[in-house]
């Protein structure tokens, strides 16, 4: 009989373990998760002031923070991808790119979305 799993709290509380190492991890060892993260911290709380209402302000905020899950996605389908070998293989290569492509499109998204709201500046 298989051994249960932890519940509850236990679990929650590993789980936010993990997460944290995750992005302890990602900071280490990502250049573009770093650069995307102090961009965030800047980001964030300037949505605070120019938001003029509650829905350009959970637009701006989920703009950035897709950047930084699909930023995290890509940094962990590369790290599993170098993890099988770092020899060519048309199959990694492809997985690869297509995580940089997702990772752009979250960047365009965010770029529109702030742009809507900071039309009313031009």
């Amino acid at each position: 009989m298989a051994k249960p799993g932890k519940t509850g709290f236990v679990r929650l509380f590993d789980a936010f373990g993990y997460s944290m190492k995750g992005f302890k991890a990602a900071w280490q060892n990502e250049a573009a998760f770093r650069q995307e993260a102090v961009l965030a911290l800047v980001l964030i709380p300037l949505a605070f002031i120019i938001a003029e209402n509650p829905l350009e302000l959970a637009a701006l905020v989920a703009g950035v923070l897709l950047v930084i899950i699909t930023e995290l996605l890509n940094s962990a389908i590369e790290s599993v991808v170098d993890r099988t070998g770092h020899e060519h293989h048309e199959l990694s290569g492809r997985a690869k790119d297509m995580g940089s492509a997702a990772v752009l499109i979250s960047l365009l998204v965010c770029a529109v979305l702030w742009g809507a709201v900071l039309w009313r500046y031009v």
